[in-house]
């Protein structure tokens, strides 16, 4: 049978609130018999004791009240008859009562006696019942002798009034002291009665809190265990999951519950065989395709949308120089050899700022930047910084070639070009149906490409465009090269060339590049001669700047040949 956690944990608290529900009635079972003793103790005890009191007092009325009427009536009670009428009225009452409290408790008494709820107590108030009969005897003596006492004092005879006195004291002593003594053994009965009770109390509490607590220790066991039972199994799967953040794909979590917890473990196995398949597909693939789009191919197929997506981003196209020269005399696997380390160590600098490799078109790497990769504002940014990384990868490379090429002379020098564009692209998976590619197309890879062809004619390394330089200017420092129009473009594009990190360019740099900032002016506003001496100005900062040379050259051909009238320092790129 499936017993799944919200069953298991019902029937924990379902066990917990019977074991309570015992608990309770039986807490209010005793409560309840506490209750009924307290009851027993006003109905009975109480007044037993209540009417004893009063059959006291009564008594002594009648006392106080029989001397003054004898008093009344030897001192010649006829001069006031009324006075002597109300003290015969009151003696009467007075005894009359006393005879009726004694019976009242006596009835509390037998009640209590026959009362099926006691406190074993009965033959305690068996005898106190004989007690109160033995005082009714007494004062229906005492009761004969003051009628004859006062019957003495209304014949006036005051010798046998004398006599009587004496005994009828006596008698009334007796009685005041066995009432007394009866009076204290129902209290005793009573305050035994009410301890009782008290301690039938404490003992109720007492038992609750054993139960309470024996009901609690039974709930801790049986929810530690179903606890325990539910814990390692999710402890296990948790230690499972932490492997597989650590990237053991092997693991295999055993399934030892037939509940949510072993399904969910059944599920978690499977997914790891997933995640095992779609490592392998990674590691494979990986190493064709850039292992972001993989993951995008694998599990995020919305990113890479057959459909494709227009979006604004960078794209890089880097070439080496003189790879024909560079290949020649070189064998199948020499090439190759050199050819992988060389795109090896360009793509490491472009992985290293989160760019995305296209492709290898020979020498030539093409790479980009944006979304969902990068952020808009950071991918120019990030293309620049890349493009400096591979120039100063260069010269490790270089000292790599001996081992490469297994020769010590005649080694070629490598140098690349690089021209970094920014702007709307249409980006998705473009192919045929048998083999597709994720990749970028529109005017902005094509002005890319021509940057990095125009790098050769201005003589610079790194070209970019006016976009990628409103985007990288706080992370680079860059000069404006020229105003061009690429083939293809009617638009002209201002270009700039990178040189180098914010803060990390030297005087001479900065010189050079505010210098020929000076001339390029004037070379737009045809100033012939202040442009060449502005950018001989720049020769002599640094002798072998080429864009320098290239307008010097361009200069002399203007002189000869001036440009339209319209002409405003555009300079048109007709070689791809």
């Amino acid at each position: 049978m499936r017993l799944t956690i919200g069953l298991k944990i019902f029937g924990v608290a379902v066990g917990l609130l019977l074991l309570m529900g015992v608990v309770a009635l039986l807490n209010l079972r005793m409560t309840r018999t506490v209750d009924a003793q307290l009851v027993v103790i006003d109905r009975n005890y109480v007044p037993a004791l209540i009417t004893l009191a009063r059959a006291h007092i009564r008594k002594l009325e009648e006392s106080s009240t029989s001397r003054r009427l004898v008093a009344a009536l030897l001192e010649g009670g006829t001069a006031n008859p009324k006075y002597v009428e109300d003290l015969r009225r009151r003696l009467a009452e007075a005894g009359a009562m006393s005879g009726e409290m004694l019976t009242a408790a006596r009835h509390s008494i037998n009640q209590q006696i026959d009362d099926p709820l006691d406190f074993d107590d009965n033959v305690a108030l068996a005898r106190l019942d004989a007690h109160i009969e033995f005082l009714q005897d007494i004062q229906h003596h005492y009761g004969g002798l003051l009628t004859r006492w006062v019957e003495a004092a209304e014949a006036s005879d005051r010798a046998e009034a004398d006599r009587i006195r004496p005994q009828l004291d006596e008698w009334r002593d007796n009685w005041d002291q066995r009432m007394d003594r009866a009076r204290d053994e129902m209290r005793t009965i009573g305050s035994n009665a009410i301890v009782g009770t008290r301690a039938y109390q404490q003992q109720i509490v007492q038992i609750g809190l054993v139960l309470l607590v024996i009901a609690g220790l039974l709930g801790i066991v049986v929810a530690a265990g179903l606890t325990r039972g539910m814990v390692r199994p999710m402890r296990r799967l948790l230690a499972g999951t932490v492997a597989v953040e650590q990237g053991a794909l092997d693991t295999i979590v055993p399934v030892t519950s037939r509940d949510e917890i072993g399904r969910l473990t059944e599920a978690f196995n499977t997914m790891v065989g997933e995640l095992r398949v779609k490592a392998q597909i990674r590691d494979t693939f990986g190493k064709y395709v850039d292992p972001r789009i993989v993951a995008g191919l694998i599990d995020r197929p919305e990113l890479t949308d057959p459909k494709g997506a227009r979006r604004r981003m960078s794209i890089l196209f880097c070439d080496m120089q003189g790879f024909t020269s560079f290949s020649e005399g070189m064998t199948p696997t020499g090439l190759v050899t050199v050819m992988n380390r060389y795109l090896s160590v360009m793509s490491e600098a472009v992985l290293r700022n989160d760019g995305i490799i296209d492709k290898y078109i020979g020498d030539a790497i093409m790479a980009f930047w944006g979304q969902p990769f990068t952020g808009e504002e950071e991918q120019g940014r990030l293309a620049c910084l890349a493009a400096i990384e591979m120039l100063a990868a260069l010269p490790a490379f270089q000292a790599e070639l001996p081992d490469l090429m297994g020769v010590r002379r005649g080694l070629p020098k490598v140098n690349v070009r690089i021209g970094i564009a920014t702007g709307d692209v249409v980006v998705g998976n473009i192919g045929s149906e048998h083999t597709r590619n994720y990749t970028v197309i529109g005017d902005t890879v094509n002005i890319a490409s021509r940057l990095e062809s125009a790098s050769k004619a201005y003589g610079t390394r790194v070209l970019i465009s006016e976009a990628t330089q409103e985007l990288a200017g706080d992370a680079v420092e860059t000069r404006e090269i020229d105003s061009v129009v690429v083939v293809g473009k009617s638009e002209p594009e201002r270009v700039f060339e990178v040189l180098g990190r914010k803060g990390e360019v030297s005087a001479e740099q900065i010189e050079l590049r505010d210098a020929f900032s000076v001339a390029l002016a004037a070379y737009r506003a045809r100033e012939w001669e202040k442009a060449a001496s502005g950018f001989r100005a720049c020769l002599a900062i640094t002798p072998q700047d080429a864009p320098s040379k290239a307008f010097l050259a361009r200069i002399a051909k203007f002189r000869e040949d001036p440009p339209a009238a319209d002409w405003v320092g555009v300079w048109e790129l007709k070689t791809k």
